[in-house]
């Protein structure tokens, strides 16, 4: 059910709905299999984490604390050229610690860091990495390094800092190592030095490295292609509900790839990753709901989810939703929803010549009503 994707870092092909697919990055809404990122401090927690709130320059000290401000974020840090990501972030979320507040032990680095005073989350950051060799601390800087938030941008020093926290016992910083070997910053690009370092944190407890390790042993290009064993380490990932790996050992059970095949268990692996709000099982599980696949046949359940999945920008939803309300299947019929639902699907690339047929055959005002519809929800998602 899914087309090729490209993907600008990283590509593995797997098989979806028997179709061979491409999965990297996000595209069009629909989140794939792509590595997923360490956050900073070495949380690897997939709770998604509040966006941090911008700084006011007129910041006031806290009358409730007695806590000072900090110090204001360094503008020339905003616009100092980045370097681009080299890996997006999908399956792991940043988490931080709780922020400082009136009798609490919140951590003031971390604090500072979410709210994007980042000269002082380093300061605080370094004085107690220095005072107590905290491997938090450390890892936080290694953070800020990479990224060039407070601090030039310097891949060599954050890899410097994550080797400190990872010899500090950090499975965070041994993620952290592990992607920044495998894509070659601040350390020679070395897949097989990833596989360990990544191994070597998912056996402390890291999810996200868990499944990077998973997709690696999937690919099997500089170490031995192991199905079995990406199912394994996805395994690991999905009990601690990393929603891609979720899906990748999902499709790995239909498809009978390294694991026994077992459509039942493969459809629990979907519909747990799409509770989590992974949208392409979104799209696969409402496909099982529809057809009564592996779980209990739903129609209505499945256009629920095609709709949610279409809301988010899913082509291939927004077109098999468009189909249900073109046929009143799971939904009340209504060709009026289903002619917007297949213009906005069109417009991505993906024709039904059955669709068409239900646009042409609308009465003129009811057409131009989808036709509107259509062009009033692009507009409102450019």
């Amino acid at each position: 059910m899914m087309s090729a994707v490209r993907a600008p870092f990283r590509m593995l092909r797997l098989t979806v709905s028997g179709r061979a697919v491409l999965l990297a990055v996000a595209v069009a809404g629909a989140p794939s299999l792509a590595y997923a990122q360490a956050p900073a401090g070495g949380s690897t927690s997939t709770q998604p984490a509040k966006p941090a709130a911008k700084p006011k320059t007129d910041a006031k000290p806290d009358a409730k604390s007695g806590s000072k401000p900090a110090t204001k974020p360094d503008p020339k840090a905003a616009q100092r050229p980045r370097e681009p990501a080299p890996m997006p972030l999908l399956g792991q979320q940043i988490a931080y610690p709780s922020l400082d507040t009136p009798g609490g032990s919140g951590d003031i680095a971390y604090g500072a860091y979410q709210r994007g005073y980042y000269i002082t989350a380093f300061n605080e950051a370094l004085k107690r990495a220095r005072a107590d060799n905290d491997p938090a601390a450390m890892t936080l800087l290694g953070e800020l390094y990479s990224e060039g938030l407070g601090v030039p941008l310097d891949p060599k020093k954050a890899v410097e800092w994550y080797r400190k926290a990872a010899d500090a016992g950090s499975p965070g910083a041994l993620f952290a190592l592990g992607n920044m070997t495998l894509a070659g910053r601040g350390v020679p690009l070395d897949e097989p030095a990833a596989a360990q370092l990544f191994k070597q944190a998912a056996e402390k407890g890291s999810a996200g490295a868990a499944y990077n390790l998973g997709l690696l042993y999937l690919q099997g290009r500089k170490i031995p292609k192991e199905p079995s064993e990406a199912a394994r380490w996805f395994e690991l990932a999905a009990a601690k509900d990393v929603e891609d790996a979720q899906y990748a050992l999902g499709v790995l059970l239909k498809e009978g790839n390294g694991v026994e095949k077992d459509i039942a268990a493969s459809a629990r692996m979907m519909g747990a990753a799409a509770r989590l709000g992974h949208i392409t099982a979104e799209v696969e599980f409402a496909i099982m709901q529809f057809n009564g696949t592996g779980v209990a046949k739903d129609e209505a359940a499945a256009a629920a989810l095609f709709r949610k999945a279409a809301l988010a920008g899913n082509a291939i939803a927004q077109n098999r939703y468009a189909r249900l309300l073109a046929v009143g299947r799971g939904v009340t019929q209504d060709k009026v929803q289903a002619a917007a639902w297949h213009l906005v699907a069109k417009s991505r690339g993906l024709g039904d010549p059955m669709l068409d047929d239900v646009v042409a055959k609308l009465p003129e005002p009811d057409r131009k009503k989808a036709q509107t519809q259509a062009a009033r929800w692009e507009s409102g998602r450019s």
